[in-house]
């Protein structure tokens, strides 16, 4: 039985009130025993978030981190190693802003996945479509490439380490939402890719949905018998309407 996982990626919003607020709220939650939950400040933030959750059941995690695991002369980067060091426990991974927006490239992804867990963080490995890409009929295709690059690089065991977010890019704050139906068919294709590779890493690994998840439509996204929880965006920074998504989860 795989343990639904809610994970919380605040982008680039916050001050340290409004942050403050937030985590108030978070420590308030009371977040179902068989439920995993995670959240994924800004950088700025991520000290504050573990100070304010220290002895609370939710994690923190990081939006992303450096192509090297160690530290060194990189400005402007961080390292995965300190990240861990802070008390991060998740590091995201190949989000579509970065591929689409910043330009990371199939190759950086793998290096910034291999990064986080060589110093025992676990990535959260994010595949996606954009709009075209899905009326082309090529959403099987492109989450397919995106997944197989990292097991052809680093081996299919690495995701007994991992998670996989499908998150269809034409659904990421927009408020379109894939139907419970089009993300079962995506998450159960991804499991089966894995299955090719590995049955037992395939039917272990968490595949969490990400994508204008909301309250109202967690729990019909959520008993899809793939779907294994979710990666939740503009939510996430409502602390009662994330709780209510992690209780969707629970249920």
């Amino acid at each position: 039985m795989r343990r639904p996982l809610v994970a919380g990626n605040w982008k680039m919003h916050g001050t340290r009130a409004s942050v403050a607020e937030l985590l108030d709220g978070l420590r308030r939650l009371a977040v179902p025993n068989g439920v995993e939950v995670a959240v994924l400040p800004p950088f700025l933030f991520i000290d504050q978030a573990l100070n304010a959750l220290a002895g609370s059941s939710i994690a923190i995690g990081a939006q992303n981190c450096a192509e090297e695991a160690r530290q060194g002369a990189l400005t402007g980067e961080i390292a995965a190693s300190q990240l861990a060091d802070a008390g991060c426990a998740w590091v995201l991974v190949g989000h579509s802003e970065r591929r689409l927006i910043i330009g990371e490239r199939d190759e950086q992804v793998i290096r910034k996945f291999a990064a986080t867990q060589s110093v025992g963080l676990r990535p959260m490995l994010c595949v996606g479509e954009t709009l075209e890409q899905r009326e082309a009929g090529k959403t099987l295709e492109i989450v397919g490439q995106q997944l197989a690059c990292v097991i052809e690089s680093l081996g299919v065991a690495v995701f007994e380490r991992a998670v996989v977010a499908y998150e269809p890019v034409w659904a990421i704050g927009t408020g379109l939402t894939a139907t419970p139906q089009q993300a079962q068919e995506v998450h159960a294709a991804i499991r089966a890719q894995l299955a090719a590779e590995d049955a037992e890493v395939a039917q272990a690994v968490r595949i969490l949905y990400g994508g204008s998840v909301k309250a109202a439509n967690a729990a019909e996204l959520f008993g899809m018998p793939d779907i294994d929880g979710g990666l939740i965006g503009g939510a996430s920074l409502n602390a009662d309407e994330f709780g209510a998504i992690c209780c969707a989860a629970g249920s």
